[in-house]
């Protein structure tokens, strides 16, 4: 049924990656979790509104404790995005290091 003539031209050459590379990717990566950090800290500092409150039937949570539980979560967000930003200024310096080394022949 199908003859050599009939069939469409199969592309020569090498065939193109479907994946990114690693260094790009892993930057994506980082970035996407930099942008889903303030989503994740709006999450965690509502938490205290789900808590009872101390003089309902239940026994519950202090005030002290939802302050000292916020704060918290507001100090771990302030090292994560300085980790985030240490993190992304180091990448982007290793890819500029290599796309300098790339201009000089060698």
């Amino acid at each position: 049924m199908n003859t050599p003539e009939n069939e469409p031209a199969r592309p020569t050459g090498p065939r193109p990656s479907v994946f990114l590379e690693r260094q790009s990717y892993r930057r994506r990566r980082l970035a996407d979790a930099a942008r889903m950090l303030p989503f994740v800290g709006a999450g965690l500092i509502c938490i205290p509104l789900l808590w009872p409150d101390p003089g309902s039937e239940n026994s519950g949570v202090p005030l002290s404790s939802a302050i000292l539980y916020i704060f918290t979560c507001w100090a771990a967000l302030i090292v994560f995005s300085l980790l985030f930003g240490f993190a992304a200024r180091r990448m982007s310096s290793s890819e500029r290091s290599a796309a300098e080394s790339e201009q000089w022949p060698r």
